[in-house]
């Protein structure tokens, strides 16, 4: 016997941006493995099991729930965000490559959720017009080096950067490391968007050119957008600023 299991993203926070495909999937599983505070964003019916864990037990939570879907339950991973950014999705699918064989039978559904940048993006204008990537800074998986050749490869081919995981308690330097290594390579005047909690109460975004972007403006809930050399900046008087980024790049034909 096999059950379910759907691996759910839950957007930046707002509940308007749980997608109802998510609400479906949330109101169909019988047991919720996830990170507290994400977890803690549905509200459980009495029949339905919340089991917690810390943010950086991915692979025992994936097993764990792959365990139980494998007993016949209707399981869901929950992720903030989407899923399958720097989320739960690649930990479950690790999971199943490293794990038994009835693991591949469990019937898996990856539900995609408003990822952080996206919901940044919205708030300030249009930054991800055009070519653009997403960085993590933790270098809890990966080294150093291979984060700052990321960056150096990137910004020299013209994209938008958009920047996850960029500073914690145990990790405080990344971000203030990875603005230097950018301003040796893009224009001064080059926008930064620090997206704090987007779409929450505590919402917060701050845009400031690449000479004067401080690391101390963000912290785990912020994702940090920086222009590439054609993003732009629309003044509106009393209004926000909107930050955006054409959809062509110079020399094009439009």
């Amino acid at each position: 016997m096999t059950g379910k299991i759907f691996v759910i993203g839950l957007g930046p926070g707002n509940a308007d941006q749980i997608t109802p495909q998510a609400s479906r999937a949330a109101a169909e599983a019988e047991f919720f493995f996830g990170y507290g505070p994400y977890v803690d964003r549905l509200d459980l019916r009495p029949d339905q099991t919340r089991i917690a864990s810390d943010n950086r037990e991915e692979l025992s939570r994936a097993m764990a729930a792959l365990e139980k879907a494998a007993e016949g339950a209707k399981v869901a991973v929950v992720s903030g965000g989407d899923p399958g950014v720097f989320a739960m999705a690649a930990a479950v699918c690790e999971a199943i490559e490293a794990g038994p064989k009835e693991w591949r039978a469990v019937d898996l559904t990856i539900v995609p959720g408003v990822t952080a940048m996206l919901a940044v993006a919205a708030r300030i204008g249009a930054p991800l017009g055009h070519d653009f990537c997403a960085i993590s800074l933790s270098d809890n998986l990966k080294p150093w080096d291979l984060i700052e050749k990321r960056l150096l490869a990137a910004a020299g081919a013209g994209f938008v950067i958009a920047l996850y995981n960029p500073i914690s308690k145990a990790r405080p330097w990344q971000l203030g490391r990875a603005f230097e290594t950018l301003r040796g390579i893009l224009p001064a005047t080059t926008p930064v968007i620090f997206g704090h909690a987007a779409g929450r109460p505590d919402e917060r975004i701050e845009v400031f050119p690449l000479s004067k972007a401080d690391p101390e403006k963000a912290d785990m809930a912020t994702c940090v957008i920086i222009g590439s050399p054609e993003t732009k900046i629309i003044e509106r008087g009393e209004r926000p600023a909107l930050v955006y980024t054409p959809r062509f790049s110079a020399g094009s034909s439009q």
